[in-house]
């Protein structure tokens, strides 16, 4: 039987702490994804602990390149307070990596698992108040990034990490990152999370800014309701030929209908950011702010 080729799953890294990238010492492993691994490290001239993303050559193809060349490039583009931001990237011999900012705390994602767990069902979502204040400011990232002509394509809970004490939410993961001036590298393939992609990231026509605010409208939905009212799909491919197809949209219910607590308005308003042509939704992030302000104000007022 042939032995399994080696993956970055089960790279070894124990002869990595305490080697120097750049101006920093691997401390610890952190995590690890489908592409590179992430440690705690120390940064020697700041003396301060921060993150560092290692991408193995030997797990390097095309594609992987590609997304690293990209996030750092959009990192030395944006400096935003809800944007991780990059400190330096470099090269060795046997690896590419990237240091950015330490952050303390968990992603979306974890909170939205935790709060669906709840004991009390009626408390199996994040409070709208905190849902809206949160996704404002994912928003303002997003207007920033989109006015620097760079569109994210793959937001979603777990690439936005909250920080401990503050609870700001910061954006991180450009790798699928698209620059809307220049070269257009990467054209012409499926970039993204199937649950949070528009449909036309589903079919490689031209991206825009928009399909960030339809993944916006996903989390949205997602956070103020105990689960997402999608069919049960036996497959992430079955998932995208119906998300592609859907004119009407993949939700089977009103996110009213799932949380006593909503008003109808946020019902249209969570309709609109995940239509299925982009030019039926905001216009921009700033737009999609100025409902969720207003829908705050009116309804949670106070909160």
């Amino acid at each position: 039987m042939p032995a399994k080729a080696p993956s970055i799953k089960t790279y070894p890294v124990e002869h990595l702490v305490g080697q120097q990238f750049g101006t920093a010492t691997i401390l610890k492993e952190l995590g690890r994804g489908n592409m590179a691994i992430v440690f705690t490290a120390f940064q020697q001239t700041l003396k301060r602990r921060i993150a560092l993303k290692l991408l193995p050559k030997q797990f390097m193809n095309a594609e992987s390149a590609e997304r690293f060349q990209q996030e750092a490039e959009a990192a030395a583009i944006l400096s935003h307070p809800n944007i991780i931001p990059i400190y330096e990237v470099g090269d060795t011999q046997e690896h590419l990596f990237m240091c950015m900012q330490l952050i303390e705390g968990r992603d979306l994602h974890q909170y939205i698992s935790a709060a669906q767990k709840h004991v009390i069902p009626s408390k199996r979502f994040i409070p709208v108040a905190t849902t809206i204040r949160f996704l404002i400011q994912v928003l303002d990232a997003l207007q920033y990034a989109h006015s620097q002509d760079i569109v994210h394509r793959d937001i979603k809970p777990a690439n936005v990490l909250v920080e401990k004490h503050s609870k700001r939410p910061l954006i991180s993961d450009f790798g699928m990152v698209k620059f809307l001036r220049g070269d257009q590298v990467g054209e012409g393939k499926i970039q993204g999370t199937p649950l949070f992609m528009a449909p036309e990231q589903i079919t490689a026509v031209e991206v825009s800014g928009k399909a960030d605010i339809y993944a916006v409208g996903v989390m949205l939905f997602q956070m103020l309701v105990p689960v997402l009212p999608v069919p049960d799909y036996k497959s992430m491919m079955e998932m995208l030929k119906h998300k592609r197809d859907a004119k009407d949209g993949i939700f089977l219910k009103k996110p009213s209908s799932l949380n006593a607590s909503l008003h109808g308005h946020m019902d249209r308003i969570i309709q609109k950011a995940v239509a299925y042509k982009p030019e039926h939704r905001y216009n921009s992030c700033r737009d999609f702010i100025d409902v969720l302000s207003w829908y705050q104000k009116k309804y949670h007022d106070g909160e």
